[in-house]
């Protein structure tokens, strides 16, 4: 799991190792900082992670960059082995972060408008956008729009992504602007290759010529702050599309409908305020849920125990 000041931690058997398995040299203020992270599907035979983090270039920019690190065998410890995609613009805050791989072996980022919205409308600007790459880097070739890593586009500040593990589809999460007739019209989107889902030049509701609106939206008198997301294989939530609140303080459980893929039939509320804001879910090889907190990220109110990586079993 990654520390957003820049330190990769490993947990083994319930316990987290004293030692970070490698410390990045980051810039951590508002929403930047060591991001988002994911295993290479062959781990077990390359070693290879793939990470996302905000730093500072020689003339004092804020930049946004996705790495490939590399486990060394002899020492366990984590090194940087290539740097995948660099430049990208950053900002304190909407610096997005979330990287995941997806069924199709591809990897994902997820990443910010970097507070100049915009970006998000601009197909030459990796801002806004939820991007496709190779794990060595290079486009692949059936990206949407010609020798670009551009997946989609149009989106303020995405922080999860997850797949319909039946259909391949793929899901993102997306926080809405907050004093815009209220706050904060938080998105759940149905991501498409080469759609534009408007940012920003609609929110919510609203409806734009070739602009996709989100599956389900917060409104303007709640906020949910989405973060991480996954889909629940197994259990009572099998099928549902399980995603964390950090303004919310919940964890929401969205059922969409069989036939139409940008529509949703339910949404719970799960743990309201019991562990205070909420980072991200994930599901173990076993069908474990876990949750982890964000309560130390300069915006929550920890307690002694805080941070925390919860385990979540079904009675």
């Amino acid at each position: 799991m990654t520390e957003r000041p820049g330190r990769i931690r490993v947990v083994e058997g319930g316990v987290l190792r004293p030692e970070p398995w490698i410390t990045l040299e980051v810039v951590s203020s508002g929403e930047s900082g060591l991001l988002g992270l994911a295993l290479d599907p062959q781990f077990a035979q390359n070693r290879f992670v793939y990470v996302a983090y905000t730093y500072r270039t020689v003339s004092g920019r804020i930049q946004n960059r996705l790495a490939r690190l590399r486990e060394e065998p002899k020492t366990g410890k984590g090194v940087i082995d290539k740097v995948l995609i660099d430049n990208v613009a950053g900002a304190n805050n909407h610096d997005g972060g979330r990287v995941k791989f997806g069924p199709d072996g591809k990897l994902y980022w997820a990443t910010g408008d970097a507070q100049d919205p915009p970006l998000a409308q601009q197909l030459s600007s990796l801002n806004g956008k939820i991007l496709r790459l190779n794990s060595d880097g290079s486009i692949p070739t059936g990206n949407p729009f010609p020798n670009s890593y551009v997946f989609s586009y149009g989106h303020r500040n995405p922080q999860g992504l997850a797949w319909q593990r039946q259909t391949g589809r793929l899901y993102a999460t997306e926080h809405g602007p907050s004093g815009f007739q209220g706050c904060c019209r938080d998105e759940v989107n149905y991501i498409e290759p080469g759609k534009n889902d408007g940012w920003p030049e609609v929110r919510g509701d609203e409806t734009g010529q070739g602009m996709i609106p989100p599956v389900i939206h917060a409104g303007t008198s709640e906020t949910w702050a989405p973060a991480g997301a996954t889909f629940a294989s197994r259990g009572p939530w099998a099928g549902s599309l399980l995603f964390t609140g950090l303004r919310g303080q919940t964890l929401y459980r969205l059922q969409l409908a069989p036939g139409d893929p940008s529509k949703a039939i339910l949404l719970e509320r799960h743990f309201y305020r019991r562990f205070g804001r909420l980072r991200d879910i994930a599901e173990g090889p076993d069908g474990t849920l876990y949750l982890l907190t964000s309560n130390r990220d300069g915006r929550g109110h920890p307690s002694a125990d805080d941070d925390r990586l919860i385990r979540l079993k079904f009675k």
